[in-house]
């Protein structure tokens, strides 16, 4: 699955931000960690604000910081914040009737699209974190 821009930056922010709680984080430090746009993560950030997901703190120090409930709120979560994923669309035969083969690979494709929405639907954000933090550990 190809994720937009918009999905992506959410997924980083969320997952920066939850990774340390207790910290606040600029969006200029999320964006440089990522190497990405500025003025794309701050209106991914001020969604994610709308959506109750991350809290703007203002003043000197200030910037974002995760509010969500990182043990119940998943990656489909987030990710249908910015965009569809209701599976594979249906491909319109201007009105000449599909063939088996058609049928069968349309069945395939929407089996392949359950599967990802059922993933990113039981992955958490908490478990994500876990797994960011895992893999970045020295290696001893």
């Amino acid at each position: 699955m190809k994720l937009q821009m918009a999905s992506r930056l959410a997924l980083f922010a969320i997952l920066e931000l939850a990774g340390d709680q207790e910290r606040q984080r600029s969006a200029g430090e999320i964006a440089d960690a990522y190497g990405v746009s500025l003025n794309h993560l701050a209106k991914v950030l001020r969604d994610l604000s709308r959506a109750g997901l991350v809290e703007a703190v203002r003043g000197v120090g200030g910037g974002y910081r995760f509010s969500g409930n990182s043990k119940r709120t998943t990656l489909l979560d987030v990710i249908l914040l910015f965009e569809n994923v209701d599976g594979h669309a249906k491909e319109g035969t201007n009105g000449v009737k599909a063939s088996a083969t058609e049928a069968a690979l349309s069945l395939i494709l929407k089996e392949i699209d359950d599967t990802v929405r059922a993933t990113l639907q039981s992955i958490t954000i908490d478990t994500a974190v876990k797994l960011t933090h895992r893999l970045s550990a020295p290696k001893k």
